[in-house]
């Protein structure tokens, strides 16, 4: 989901169509979105090569999260002014550079840089693109309803995170190199990608006169923060369960699951964001009250079956069971929480308000994964997992519920 607003389109007798840039652009956004969750099903391999601790792979994972809230609040929100392709192409090649720094420098400080790399390209890349294909598929069918678009970008976005482990699962289980291979193929992708983006028409109305720089800003209507932080929170829990899956998921399925093909362990994530993205679908005739409350029971039953699985070490059937359970629970709170905070401000001051839910989102994407890191210096995997299933319940919990509460009395 963007921040960006979406300026009025123009036509390009360059390149290809907007129809055709439609598609480009949505498919150079799951390739790239994809691209990101490369390493999951990797980690575990790293850790058997060079003996670092789980604590050591958070790190890693956290430091993409650091690189994407810099580039998100700093350079993705000036697609609309200085053009979108011009942050887009910029950001793929932080991708392709990326990984080749996976390939070329495979140590731990190597993987640290790599993912920051990656994560600034991404901060870059998501708002911008998602305002690209949008106004891509009015300008190819003008005067058509917009959801076609949103629904469009909103599955190559979070589809592409369980495509990328699933291919870099199957890679590094079935072909030589499983470092190597799966990164060296990703690099043709995007320079692929790269290469059609070049030819998608422009899209953004750049202005005669380019205002003055500023960082993205977050502001809030001071009688909505109530509503902000509560959607804040229900996007923090959300977002702590997608990084849980695309940090630490394949190391609990080989090391308490005992299950160590890296194709399963890409599997895994696989499940969980295909479950986010069809959920983000079926729900959307529902309420903002009623996607709020279905979205808190499944993500809630969701980690407390995850958290059974793995302290019983039970079937792995169980733990894909958990994962789509949770994974759509995630995926439903996440737009619940968009749309909850989108209806806080008038357009022109929405983009502020839906930066800070993304702010909140990336920081439960980064800080509860930390924890379990830094639990497991002191503590068993199993039982960080289960601190970690409490306070993320909790957290869901007590936003979820008054957020519910409110919206029903809102609506009254």
């Amino acid at each position: 989901m963007s921040t960006a607003t979406l300026a009025a389109p123009v036509r390009s007798s360059r390149g290809v169509s907007h129809g055709v840039g439609f598609w480009i652009a949505a498919a150079s956004f799951l390739v790239v979105m994809a691209y990101s969750t490369v390493p999951t099903p990797l980690w575990s391999l790293y850790q058997r090569r060079d003996g670092f601790s789980t604590f050591s792979i958070t790190i890693a994972f956290a430091a993409y999260a650091v690189g994407v809230v810099i580039s998100l609040f700093l350079v993705g929100h000036l697609g609309d002014t200085l053009g979108r392709r011009r942050i887009l192409l910029p950001a793929v090649a932080l991708e392709i550079v990326s990984a080749v720094l996976f390939v070329v420098w495979p140590e731990l400080p190597g993987l640290i840089v790599a993912r920051v790399i990656s994560g600034l390209g991404i901060g870059m890349l998501t708002a911008t693109v998602t305002a690209h294909i949008i106004s891509l598929h009015l300008a190819s069918r003008p005067g058509a309803d917009p959801v076609r678009g949103q629904i469009v970008s909103g599955v190559a976005n979070i589809g592409g995170f369980g495509v990328g482990a699933l291919i870099s699962g199957v890679l590094a289980e079935w072909v030589d190199k499983p470092l190597v291979t799966p990164f060296s193929v990703f690099i043709v992708l995007l320079v692929l990608v790269f290469a059609g983006l070049a030819l998608v028409p422009e899209t953004a109305v750049r202005p005669d006169v380019r205002p003055a720089y500023r960082p993205q800003r977050v502001r809030v209507p001071g009688d909505a923060r109530g509503r902000f932080f509560l959607a804040g929170g229900v996007a923090f829990a959300a977002f702590s369960v997608l990084g849980l899956f695309t940090s630490l998921a394949p190391v609990f399925v080989a090391g308490q699951l005992h299950v160590t093909s890296r194709a399963t362990a890409g599997l895994v994530v696989f499940v969980a964001f295909t479950a986010a993205a069809v959920a983000q679908i079926v729900v959307r005739p529902l309420s903002v009250r009623s996607q709020v409350a279905l979205g808190t029971v499944l993500l809630v039953a969701g980690i407390a079956l995850l958290t059974i699985v793995v302290r019983s070490t039970g079937g792995l059937g169980w733990f894909y069971l958990g994962g789509v359970v949770s994974g759509a629970g995630a995926g439903v709170m996440f737009k619940s929480a968009l749309a909850v905070a989108g209806a806080l401000a008038p357009a022109a001051n929405r983009g502020e308000v839906l930066a800070g839910i993304f702010l909140l989102g990336y920081i439960g994407l980064t800080v509860p994964v930390v924890g379990i890191g830094v639990a497991t210096l002191s503590v068993s995997l199993t039982s960080a997992l289960t601190g970690f299933a409490v306070v993320i319940i909790a957290v869901a919990l007590v936003t979820a519920v008054p957020l519910v509460v409110g919206l029903r009395r809102r609506a009254a």
